[in-house]
């Protein structure tokens, strides 16, 4: 065989050659492979979980609703809870303060009460010395007595203190003590006729009853 007619050959084998193999990917690419139905699968899973992720969004989203909507619940009874005892305790504190002030108030009443009991005596004097100098004709000796009267009897005005001195009216034992009994003829029955010693009282409370005498009913 020449070396011509060989050349020929090799080349019509390299053309049936390429022809075949052309047939062959034709055909493998026609031909569904293995793989395509498993990435079918996939795909629809994957689809799956994603439907199924849409569908639990809203019940998780309620579900957190509901979880805000109970901590605002107790965070709003917790805040009832903490303004009620702040009112009680400033209820408390405003009552202690309303009790501490009557207290001081009752102290100082009591303290003032019993020094001017010191001074009821001293007043007594002023009025026998009063009455005393009224038979004097030292004159600058009674009008000083009767200053230094004037000035403790405004001294207990200023203060509250009010006599007791209600001659001539119904005898009351809370304001008096009836120390003597007198006669028809001194007044009406039941009244106090004389006064023998003046009574004071601080407000309503009486820092001295008054010694009397009362006419029997």
């Amino acid at each position: 065989m020449s070396k011509k007619r060989r050349s020929e050959k090799n080349a019509t084998e390299q053309e049936n050659l390429t022809a075949e193999e052309m047939e062959t990917v034709q055909t493998e690419a026609q031909e569904p492979t293995a793989e395509e139905p498993a990435q079918e699968t996939a795909a629809e899973q994957t689809a799956a979980e994603a439907a199924a992720d849409e569908a639990e969004e809203p019940q998780q989203e309620a579900e957190q609703e509901d979880e805000q909507a109970q901590a605002l619940k107790e965070a709003l009874a917790k805040q009832e809870e903490y303004l009620t005892l702040a009112q009680r305790i400033q209820a408390d504190f405003e009552n202690f303060r309303r009790r501490n002030r009557n207290v001081r108030a009752e102290a100082f009443d009591e303290g003032a009460a019993a020094f001017v009991t010191t001074l009821l005596p001293v007043v007594d004097n002023l009025e026998r010395a009063i009455a005393a100098a009224q038979n004097t004709t030292d004159e600058s000796l009674k009008v000083g007595v009767e200053m230094v009267y004037r000035q403790l009897c405004d001294a207990f005005t200023k203060r509250g203190i009010t006599v007791i001195d209600r001659k001539g009216e119904p005898f009351d034992p809370k304001l008096e003590n009836a120390v003597m009994q007198g006669s028809a003829e001194d007044g009406e029955p039941g009244t106090v006729c004389d006064v023998f010693q003046k009574g004071y009282k601080l407000g309503e409370t009486v820092l001295r009853h008054a010694m009397v005498k009362v006419v029997p009913e």
